[in-house]
Order: structure tokens, then sequence, then C-alpha cells
């Protein structure tokens, strides 16, 4: 979850590492730090806070040198602070053998930590990482190179782990090792790149080779090597980022996240981009590695997922059994991974992650993989563990997303999820006609998304200023709307702080009406659709009790507006494409109530966007 740069070459690395940072600050915000090869040692810089006050520490004391690492920690073992941010340096008696940034958690590390305090080491954190540093210190004193001793380390930890090492016995080198945690290798001309996240390195080059689980790297300015602790040497293969390094700026926006919510018709597009036959009047999708009558055997549909995708793959069982008929089960991946869930050899499974290195998801994948199950994804980052390790699959094409709290992920999950159903539903019960409907349905989402984000503001505002007061918010819709209402119940919560619950709106006489007042805010996700009539009468019933009534409905539908405090109109389109729609203004909603109470909309307390531990 933490962000990780390293840098050997020509140039001064703590522009470069700093730069890198900054771009990775989504993935963890409670510390930053350099460590920087300079003058026959290890400099080290390292603040609590965000980037910009390890900036200032550098501005006020500079560090030299051409070969270094950096980090942006999430804390897992120990609170944020200036020593227990990264780097960390190993050796006995502060000698500061070595220096090491760390994401992952070592499990063993009250262990190690009990050991290498008997053999004469001293600590000066509560974090995991800085027995790896030691470890690796004892390792060096050895006397072969850091390349070998981290090698030697290695084994003695159990856990994950994404390292960079540096040390100024081997000064222009930068050691990477892998172990469930992603890491990825930038080749320049005289100077070579290790990052956590491609983002980091994207202004450098586009030349990436991605470290694999077990695999040691040695970079230096001029070459590399790669080795694997049990196959031996590597040789890599060699990818090209697929995006622009500006499709990382805000581009004129005051935040990632309105960025990205206005890149959605863009990216709903490319999602659907070529993977629409209107000839057969069905979806085509090239990586699945199925043929049509291994498909059609399928009895059975699995999801995995966390967070926003697995709203999305809710909105996926209801759109593949309608469309379909075929059952399908959704899953928290952190669930799935240990329950021993019966799978027989008819039960396709999906995992989906925007990041592709979602731990718990990633192991989802490998336990179905374990029990001889084809196991495909839903993902957007090529090269991402995820994407390397699927059967088969599907990539979103949305390009990066920096915003914590997830939005064009979601739509682009959601309507690879909807061709998805079309393409099964056409292998069984799916008419030409049915199909042919579809799929110019979902072709009108673009133009219909840019309308709901040219229109919606005024009334998204005026819904904020109702809602950021609240200290609880209700959420609700049924049948395609539940997921939508529990993702814009996820997305207030995560950025602005405001506990918010989704339920399926017929639940709400089960239970939550008891929550219903004045204060209460209430969202109702209702356009119109087959349930339209009886979700009229829950919003009637929420009238009554004098709860604030905001309602997601289609254009036109007086009956919804002139029951709601304040209406959030959508284009009239079929059923089957509204999600892509209504979750729209629910974003804005978010966004805006967190603006109004000033919260960090891009970087939210707590949390951070990849998840790679557990």
């Amino acid at each position: 979850m933490c962000g990780i740069v390293g840098y050997t070459g020509v140039h001064e690395a703590s522009p470069v590492l700093v730069a890198g940072l900054r771009r990775l600050e989504y993935r963890g915000y409670d510390s930053a730090g350099v460590a920087i090869v300079s003058e026959g040692r290890v400099v080290v810089r390292k603040r609590a806070g965000r980037v910009r006050t390890l900036e200032e520490a550098l501005d006020q004391e500079p560090a030299a040198g051409s070969c270094g690492i950096s980090h942006t920690r999430w804390a897992t073992h120990g609170p944020a602070n200036d020593r227990n941010a990264h780097p960390h340096m190993g050796g006995r008696a502060g000698a500061g053998a070595v220096a090491v940034v760390h994401n992952g958690v070592i499990e063993n590390h009250a262990t190690l930590r009990a050991e290498l305090t008997a053999d004469g080491f001293t600590f000066l954190s509560q974090t995991d990482t800085e027995v790896i540093a030691h470890l690796i210190a004892r390792e060096l004193g050895d006397g072969d190179g850091l390349f070998q001793a981290v090698q030697r380390a290695l084994p003695q930890l159990e856990g994950t782990y994404g390292l960079a090492v540096i040390s100024a016995r081997c000064p222009g080198q930068v050691i990477g090792a892998r172990l469930g945690s992603p890491l990825v290798i930038g080749l320049g001309e005289g100077e070579h790149f290790l990052a956590s996240d491609a983002l980091a390195i994207a202004p450098h080059t586009a030349k990436v080779a991605y470290l694999q689980d077990g695999e040691v790297v040695r970079l230096g300015p001029d070459d590399f090597e790669i080795r694997h602790r049990e196959r031996g040497s590597i040789t890599p293969r060699i990818d090209r980022i697929d995006w622009k390094p500006d499709a990382v700026e805000l581009g004129g926006h005051a935040h990632y996240m309105l960025k990205e919510i206005h890149e959605q018709p863009e990216t709903v597009h490319d999602a659907c981009r070529g993977r629409l036959r209107h000839a057969e009047a069905t979806a085509h999708f090239g990586g699945l590695n199925m043929t049509p009558r291994q498909l059609r055997r399928v009895r059975r549909v699995v999801f995995a997922a966390c967070g926003t995708s697995w709203h999305a793959a809710l909105v996926g069982e209801y759109l593949i059994e309608r469309l379909a008929h075929l059952p399908v089960e959704v899953e928290y991946a952190s669930e799935f991974r240990y329950r021993n869930a019966p799978l027989d050899d008819r039960t396709l499974v999906f995992v989906l992650s925007q990041s592709g290195e979602t731990a718990d998801t990633l192991g989802a994948l490998r336990e179905s993989k374990r029990q001889g199950h084809p196991t495909l994804a839903i993902v957007n980052t090529v090269g991402s563990t995820i994407a390397r390790e699927a059967t088969g699959g599907i990539f979103l094409h949305c390009g990066p997303e920096v915003g914590v709290a997830s939005t064009k992920a979601f739509t682009a999950q959601v309507a690879v999820l909807t061709l998805l159903a079309i393409h099964l539903g056409r292998l069984r019960h799916l008419s030409f006609t049915d199909g042919l409907a579809a799929i110019e349905a979902i072709e009108s989402i673009p133009r219909a998304l840019g309308d709901v984000l040219a229109k919606s503001e005024p009334a998204i505002r005026a819904a904020a200023e109702r809602i950021a007061p609240a200290k609880s918010v209700l959420y609700l819709g049924r049948d395609l709307h539940f997921p939508v209402a529990l993702e814009g119940a996820l997305k207030l919560k995560e950025i602005s702080y405001i506990h918010a619950e989704g339920y399926p709106t017929a639940e709400m006489k089960h239970g939550p009406i008891a929550l219903v007042d004045r204060e209460t805010p209430c969202v109702f996700v209702a356009p119109r659709g087959v349930l339209h009539a009886k979700t009229l009468s829950n919003v009637e019933e929420v009238r009554a009790r004098h709860g604030t009534i905001i309602a997601v409905g289609t254009e036109g539908d007086e009956s919804l507006e002139s029951i709601s405090d304040i209406f959030l109109p959508i284009p009239d389109v079929p059923e089957i494409v509204q999600p892509l729609l209504a979750v729209v203004p629910l974003q804005l909603l978010a966004y805006q109530v967190a603006l109004l109470r000033g919260c960090d909309i891009d970087k939210p307390r707590n949390l951070a966007k990849s998840v790679t531990v557990e």
C-alpha cells in the first residue's frame, strides 16, 4: 500500500525520487523519506506527514548523489512519526551499512527482532521493516556484495515484501526484491528505476519489466540482472507503458477524483471499443481464452472482489442472471480465499481489481487456480500480478486512476460486465433482437454520461448542502440499483467521513426506517423500471416521517420529483445500463460534501489506493 521509488544513473537522485513519491502519494501519506549514497555514506532524510514536508526538509538539508531509494508510507507497524518513517538503516552500533524501504508485512518480525538484538543490533523504530535492514547488514558483513547479502537475508523472512536496498559499500547499485508486493523496473539510457507502481517512473521511460514473486534485481546505471531464488538467472519480458505521462496530471481540475469522474464518458467508450459485434448482436473478448463451447458448459459464475470492485460485481450478478439465466455469486475476496468454497468443474471464477495487485483478490485467484479452476480477471492495470497470473481476462483500458476513491474504474467495470452479460446471454437465451438492443443501449452511454456531468452541478450542490451537516445517511436502491446505493454510500464514507449505509429499498421497513428523522437524509436511486411504483411507496414512507429525500431518477419523472426534496435527473435509457448513469450523481455528491466539509478528497484519512497487504 506504500510507495517505493529507486534510482541509479547520471542525474541527481533526489529530484527524481521526490517527484516519483508525489505521484505515488495516493498509496500512502503518513510519512515520507529518501536515502541517497553521498560521498561514501548513506544520507537519510525522512519526515512524518506528506511528501511536501520531506521536500521542505530536503530544501534545508540537501542530499546530493546519483543513487538512492525513497518511500511514502501507509502505517502498519508503529504510528506515523519521524522514527518509524522509511528508509530504515541496518548495521551494528549505528554503523548504517544499508538502507531499506519496504512494502508488505513481515510476520516473524518479533522473533527476528529478539534474535538480532541478542546479536548486538540496536532498533530505533517500532516497524517490522527495520529487521530487514539489520538482517541484510549482518549478511553484508560476510564480505560479499549487496546483491548476494540480500539474497541470503530473504529466506529468513516470513510474510510479504517489496524491497529497495542501497549501501555505501556498493555505490551505484539499487537492489529490489519482491514477494507478494509489486515492483516494476524502469529501463533508461544510462539510468535505471525501481518503483512499486509504473506511475512513478512514467515521465522517464516507457520501457518496464515487472518483477515476479521470488525475484531479486540488481540495478546499475548501465545494466541490471535478475535472479529467482529457485530458478536462477531470469530474462524478463520488457513491456511498454500504454498511457501518456500526463494521464496522471490534474489537467485543470481541483482534484484527481473530480478529473476521473469527468473522464467517465471516455473511459466507458474505451472499455467497449472494439468489443461490440452488431452483425452478431453480441460482445467479443479476445482475452478470455475460452471457446464458446467451453463457455456454454458453464453452469455457475463466481465473482471475487473487494470494495468498489465488489459493488461492480454485484451489478454484474444482476445483469448476467437477467440476460444469460446463469446463477451468479459475488464473494468478498478476503473471505473466499480462506473459506474453501465448493467449486465444481462447471463453475467459472472471475476476480475483479482495478490495480491488479489487491492482496486478497490475488489470494482468491491463486486459491481458485490451486483447485484447478479456470480463473479469469477483470483488471485495469496491464502487467499487474493478477493480469499475469489469471487464466485469461478482460482489461478495462480506463487509464491510471489516482484518486483513492475509485470512480472511473467502477463504471468501466460495470460496462465490461454489461458486455460480458450480453456475451454469455447470446450463447444461451438472449435473442438477436434483444442482444442488438443491449449493444445499442451501451453505445448511448458515453453521450448520456456527458449530459449528466454537464447538467447536474446546481442540484448536486444543493443536495450536498443538505447532507454535509448530517451524521448518518441512508442510500436505498432496488434490483440493479441496490449495488449503486452501496457504492454511493461507500464514496460518502471514504471521502467525507460521514456514516452511510446502503440497503435494498424494500428492506428499509425491516429495520433501517428506525433511523429516519429530520437529521438523517435518505438518498434513493430510483430511475424508472419494473419496480418503480414500489419504490415510490417507499419514498412516501420516508416523507411521512419527515426525512429529507434526495432522489436520482429518470428525467421527466414528475411522480418521483414531486415527492423529493432534491431531484437529480439522469437521461432516460434502458434499464440494464441505468447503473452506469445513476452512480455519477452519487460520486459528485460525495465529492461536493467532502469539499464543503474541508476534507482531503484525494488522500482521505487512513486509506490508500491499493490494498497490497492483508
